[in-house]
């Protein structure tokens, strides 16, 4: 692909096990691509046989896999970008068909969605709570992708260059997705085989305290993005709980005149108030949420588009 020019990144802690194959992998699989290896503070000698692999090396101090994609996106230019993890469960002869499918199809994002021959690749428990984050973020931001945790991803330089990487650990995978469905990007999944880790190397996500962490950034770009229905929900809530507290008050003041319950009665004013401001601050935010959303779709159409290298008309201005 002479017009297009690829760009493989492998973010590593310690995967001196694995990394030169995973490196000799993507090497064969897109011959004309240049293979970087950003190290997050590894203490074994990632680095070292990185380097003998061939690949660029550059170093990320901010620990966690979020901080490592920041740098990524930001440091290396290219058309296509391939992003894959360091530990030699991903297929590389996958790639072509990635790449050539973000091309030919004008896609921003192509995901591999992991297909596991054995319960040693993809845990059980890990399949579960991709299931429930999947159908959490589907409820919320609409129709997903079936393995939104995949770390095997390729971009378009215009997805790459608009993403705001907030995040700093393994929740990077929620924020991508979300990233494309906020700007309602054409996207793909392509099925792609997932092994089991070789001997000798050890993961790195922890199930429950990772999961938990996911859980947290789908709810907080829930309220983020979706501030008017996240502020509605709880301005609801409180309403109902108000409502339930104050139905037998109003009862006994229509029968007798009087209120005996005076604490409840000021709990229930305080609760409709703070409804009624919860669905305020809702509107305002939504606001700025639309005012934001612009802004990103601005950054991202300063990118040229992908761009198949069988399209003759595909001149790319110099520096584009």
């Amino acid at each position: 692909m002479p017009d297009n020019t690829i760009a493989v990144l492998i973010p590593c802690y310690n995967e001196a096990v694995t990394i030169e194959r995973v490196i000799e992998g993507f090497r064969a699989a897109l011959p004309t691509a240049s293979i970087y290896v950003f190290d997050n503070n590894s203490s074994d000698d990632t680095i070292a046989r990185a380097r003998a692999a061939g690949a660029q090396i550059r170093c990320v101090s901010g620990q966690g896999k979020g901080n490592v994609v920041r740098r990524m996106f930001a440091d290396i230019e290219a058309d296509t970008y391939v992003l894959v993890d360091g530990d030699d469960t991903y297929d590389p002869t996958s790639a072509p068909a990635m790449v050539a499918k973000l091309l030919d199809e004008h896609l921003d994002m192509v995901v591999g969605a992991r297909v596991h021959a054995s319960d040693d690749a993809y845990r059980t428990g890990h399949q579960m709570g991709n299931r429930l984050l999947t159908g959490a973020m589907t409820l919320i931001f609409g129709k997903s992708f079936t393995d939104m945790l995949s770390g095997y991803r390729v971009f378009s330089r215009r997805f790459v260059k608009s993403f705001p990487a907030a995040s700093q650990g393994f929740e990077t995978e929620t924020e991508l997705t979300i990233h494309a469905m906020q700007l309602r990007m054409p996207c793909a999944e392509i099925a792609t085989p997932y092994g089991a880790r070789p001997s000798g190397s050890t993961s790195k996500l922890h199930t429950y305290t990772d999961g938990l962490r996911i859980l947290g950034t789908i709810i907080k770009l829930f309220a983020v993005e979706r501030p008017l229905r996240f502020y509605s929900i709880l301005a609801s809530v409180l309403a109902l709980v108000a409502i339930a507290l104050g139905i037998p008050l109003i009862i006994t003041f229509l029968e007798t005149g009087m209120v005996p319950r005076l604490p409840t009665a000021v709990l229930c004013t305080g609760l409709t108030l703070m409804s009624a401001l919860t669905f305020f601050s809702g509107l305002t935010q939504q606001t700025i949420a639309v005012a934001r959303r612009e802004t990103k779709h601005f950054h991202y159409l300063q990118a040229h588009p992908p761009v198949a290298a069988t399209d003759p008309s595909a001149a790319r201005a110099p520096g584009a």
